[in-house]
């Protein structure tokens, strides 16, 4: 007997083309896959491994995280770095992060991986760019086994700096490698985890910091490696003045120009922040089919700025939304983000630039389509049994079921998802992460988090 059957979902947000919100209706997962989506689907409850009870939930596809760095949930919430701009607040970290081992990574991705899983999170990219000159190269794998291990689809990104302190960029030099270095590393990388298939859990990308940690050299040379090897790439750009400063004095060009001369536009590419864009900027990035992870809440916690989303969505370009590295949005919280998305881009243009279903596209089809995940990010038969299910019989959402597909977005401040899926295991059951002790394991961050700012 194997199988879970979802019965009665109150309201079933598919994200099926012009599909309007289903309700009533029942989902049976069969292994991996969606088996059907129906009215009173004629399926005994004693052939299936479980039901679910889903009459008073709301579901959607599992949300998608574009951009996180999850070695930044042991640094969080840190006093001196509570009111710091983007570059300060870096160079204070790190003095902190050189400090990373192989316990660290692995404490630090399942807080991570743990806090988007209660979000209703099923699919997430990591951006791990520090390797300092004491730290083992395979510190990413670490987080590979860890999430694995926590069953999320995962998107590593092997990061790197090349660029240290005394040739004109910010990092310390101790924690800079050389371009030779990190490609090599970078190969093995995609050799051991990159899973290209449908479906697949584990996609490798290659993710150079940002302009201002690494070399035009190696910028180029990553993207030819990508190519070779048919993997994504992914960097920081356009976040803060500060960078397009940096690039105009270095390079002469802004940004996105810059970039471009060294191969880094395409559909191959996302680049987290995008907030400093102009008209022209924008279009290259429609026509090239380069994509964004909005970061809404980080963004607002640096002060950095608000990514022009209604404008780049307007013209074309693919947006996800990403909660950041947890060092600088605190948290791992894909509802947060959804909530602030919504929100924030509604100042200054018209209210109903950013509705509700846009929001709802952008963590679960957009961001899919961000990190190159066209299976992902919607409901079908067929398709991958990635789910989100709230509970809606709480008080959060009282006097909320006019539309219950946008309560989470309007409502529920810090609810938890009551079940999350991910191809077609329970990761999360009755808003509870499933084998995770978490009381073990708050204490087990705290006392690392807290060596680790002792030094």
């Amino acid at each position: 007997m194997s199988g879970l059957l979802l019965r009665g979902v109150h309201t079933l947000v598919t994200m099926g083309a012009g599909e309007p919100p289903l309700h009533g209706v029942d989902v049976l997962i069969e292994g991996d896959r969606i088996a059907a989506i129906g009215d009173n689907l004629d399926i005994d409850p004693d052939s299936v491994a479980r039901t679910i009870d889903a009459s008073s939930h709301v579901g959607y596809p599992g949300f998608v995280n574009t951009h996180h760095h999850l070695f930044q949930t042991l640094t969080r919430n840190l006093p001196p770095l509570q009111n710091a701009k983007l570059f300060d607040w870096l160079v204070g970290l790190y003095e902190i992060w050189r400090g990373l081992d192989a316990e660290a990574i692995e404490v630090s991705t399942r807080v991570g991986v743990g806090e988007l899983l209660l979000s209703g999170c099923t699919t997430t990219s990591d951006h791990l760019y520090i390797f300092g000159r004491e730290a083992p190269a395979e510190l990413l794998d670490v987080a590979v086994d860890t999430a694995r291990a926590m069953g999320v689809r995962f998107h590593p990104s092997r990061g790197s700096m090349s660029l240290g302190r005394s040739d004109g960029g910010l990092p310390p030099d101790d924690l800079v490698q050389s371009a030779d270095e990190i490609l090599r590393d970078c190969e093995r990388f995609i050799e051991r985890h990159h899973d290209p298939a449908t479906g697949s859990m584990c996609r490798a990308v290659l993710a150079p910091c940002s302009p201002f940690s690494v070399t035009t050299e190696l910028l180029r040379e990553t993207a030819a490696l990508a190519r070779e090897h048919g993997v994504s790439l992914h960097t920081h750009l356009c976040e803060t003045r500060d960078e397009e400063a940096f690039c105009l004095e270095q390079h002469g060009k802004r940004p996105v120009a810059y970039l471009d001369d060294c191969g880094w536009l395409g559909s191959d590419v996302w680049f987290a922040h995008a907030i400093y864009l102009n008209d022209d900027e924008i279009a290259a990035l429609a026509e090239s089919g380069t994509g964004v992870a909005h970061c809404p809440v980080s963004n607002l916690r640096l002060g950095s700025g608000i990514c022009p989303v209604p404008k780049l969505l307007d013209a074309g370009v693919e947006v996800g939304l990403a909660v950041d590295g947890s060092a600088s949005n605190d948290a791992s919280s894909m509802v947060r983000e959804m909530q602030l998305a919504l929100l924030i881009h509604r100042q200054g243009t018209a209210v109903d630039s950013m509705p509700p279903e846009r929001v709802v596209r952008m963590a679960t089809a957009g961001s899919a389509a961000v990190l190159g995940r066209p299976e992902l990010g919607r409901l079908v038969a067929g398709g991958a049994a990635d789910l989100a299910l709230f509970r809606l019989d709480r008080v959060d959402f009282a006097g909320a079921m006019h539309d219950p597909a946008a309560a989470l977005l309007f409502c529920g401040s810090g609810v938890r998802a009551e079940y999350t899926i991910v191809a077609g295991a329970v990761r999360v059951d009755r808003g509870e992460l499933v084998d995770v002790d978490e009381e073990r394991l708050f204490h087990r961050a705290n006392e690392i988090a807290a060596r680790l700012v002792a030094g």
